[in-house]
């Protein structure tokens, strides 16, 4: 949320602010059972105590103010909530009250005017999508019918590990693993790989990037009311830069799908998902009719959300493993017993290998992909005993929660064993780990994204030791958090795969 060049800004306004304003007026007194809040500056609020990395900043402002508390961004009055039992509130028992999310300019512009599934607000049309993508965009018919792309795309990745691995060279691999997630998205979505020369979609994963920094960057005009008007960073006209880039390509790549459509149509060829928004839009039948604009905002919505967080996932997980090498040995035991050395692990595989699935876990429960959940109040609700205006912005804090030593025992330990030993959903139901969020707004994708990084995971364990480091001469490797809306890594996990499997039995 808050970015260097908004710190370079804010120091003049509060020196100013502090210079017109030498304390701070309560001569009313509220009626409301408000949260404890620091104190606070005049006009900029609480912004000075955010910091790169607002999820750290928020962990440690509640261990002086509880797991409640109250702040100012600027004009904006928040509240952020830091455990599972206000969780278990804001997502189930007042779920109807927090089902929009904060406005935000810039994303409300590129997402056309908030015409895509994210940050489309609450109402019959936001169910609308939802229905559309639960029903028809993320089925099982329709996420088998897309298992040979998966596959393939995984095969695709472990072969150039493999070829790493023969003349013994290092991968980064944050770079190699966004790729590939890169490519299952646009294969999936528009049957065309990212990474392919002189292919349109290959200009999405820029635009993708640049979209993901824009919503970093704290916009200063949507916090501070005498700045609205103003675009003092730059950053409306970066909206409008990037909107621009987005909706050239994009419809280009729907004109061509949709000539290719006439040509296959009776052919029973596989579907991929611009064919069924494509499908939707022409269905008179529809109870709300979906344009251009939605299909184009459904488009940036599963870039945005499919790529980054399989990526990191996965990164972290292996870098966990690498630091603990009795964990990576045990996990190999399990997939050597379930699956053999003569062929690769399936996702038919996966219910059979419950560490695994534990080792993704323990990694999400530490490095979540989304740290903090943001919704607004719609009207007055009292949560954590505290009572929370209409109109409040919430901040819930996973990576906080996830860290709770009152929730996990030895909570900074990386420990798969307490999942196998504690059974827990990460599908929004335990409200200790809620790595996806929670409610009816927690992210529709997830069985598709927990798959495809317990697939990647478990072939990386299955075919290759990891030796950390460009010469894979390092006995461990850094767990530095980097500054992302995805909670990257600071320093990517170079290391050189050594192949257990040879030949590896590639498949398909």
């Amino acid at each position: 949320m808050a970015d260097i060049q908004s710190y370079f800004i804010l120091f003049p306004i509060a020196a100013i602010s502090i210079i017109l304003i030498l304390f701070k007026s309560s001569t009313t007194k509220s009626k409301f059972r408000l949260p404890p809040t620091p104190f606070s500056l005049p006009i900029i609020g609480h912004l000075h105590l955010l910091g790169p990395s607002p999820h750290q900043a928020f962990h440690k402002l509640s261990f002086k103010y509880g797991p409640v508390f109250r702040l100012f961004l600027g004009s904006k009055p928040c509240v952020v909530f830091s455990s599972s039992e206000t969780a278990k509130e804001l997502f189930k028992t007042f779920d109807n009250v927090f089902l929009n999310r904060p406005y935000n300019s810039s994303m409300d512009y590129i997402s056309y005017g908030g015409r895509g599934f994210i940050f489309a607000p609450y109402g019959p049309y936001w169910k609308f999508l939802k229905k559309i993508v639960v029903s028809e965009l993320l089925n099982s018919k329709t996420l088998d019918s897309l298992l040979p792309v998966r596959h393939d795309e995984i095969n695709r990745f472990l072969r150039y590990l493999s070829q790493k691995a023969k003349v013994g060279e290092s991968v980064e691999l944050e770079g190699d693993l966004m790729k590939m997630a890169n490519n299952i998205i646009s294969r999936m979505l528009m049957g065309k790989r990212c990474s392919d020369d002189n292919d349109d979609a290959g200009d999405i994963k820029s635009i993708v990037t640049d979209i993901g920094e824009l919503m970093f960057t704290f916009n200063l005009s949507d916090h501070i009311w005498f700045l609205k008007n103003i675009d003092v960073q730059g950053i409306g006209k970066r909206s409008k830069e990037i909107r621009g880039r987005f909706d050239s390509l994009i419809e280009k790549i729907i004109d061509k799908h949709e000539e290719a459509r006439k040509e296959k149509k009776g052919k029973g060829e596989v579907k991929d998902l611009l064919d069924l928004l494509l499908d939707i839009s022409e269905d008179e039948s529809m109870e709300i009719k979906m344009t251009r604009d939605n299909i184009k905002a459904f488009i940036l919505d599963i870039f945005g959300a499919g790529t980054d967080t399989y990526a990191i996932t996965t990164e972290w997980a292996l870098a966990e493993l690498v630091n603990h090498p009795k964990i990576m040995k045990k996990a190999l035991e399990e997939i050597d017993q379930v699956v053999g050395k003569d062929r690769l692990l399936q996702e038919s595989d996966i219910p059979n290998l419950p560490y695994l699935q534990a080792i993704v876990k323990e990694s999400l429960r530490l490095h979540p992909t989304a740290p903090i959940v943001q919704r607004i109040s719609t009207k007055d609700s009292t949560i954590g005993g505290y009572d929370i205006p209409a109109d409040t912005v919430i901040f819930y804090n996973i990576w906080s929660v996830g860290r709770d030593p009152a929730h996990w025992e030895n909570p900074l330990e990386f420990w798969p064993e307490r999942f196998i030993e504690k059974q827990m959903d990460v599908r929004g139901q335990s409200f200790e780990l809620l790595p996806f969020g929670s409610g009816r707004r927690m992210c529709p994708g997830t069985s598709l994204g927990l798959m495809v990084v317990y697939v990647t995971l478990g072939c990386m364990i299955q075919c290759f030791d990891w030796k950390a480091g460009k010469n894979g001469d390092l006995s461990s490797v850094d767990m530095e958090e980097g500054i992302g809306i995805t909670l990257p890594r600071a320093n990517p996990l170079v290391c050189v795969p050594v192949a257990r499997l040879d030949p590896i039995p590639f498949s398909g």
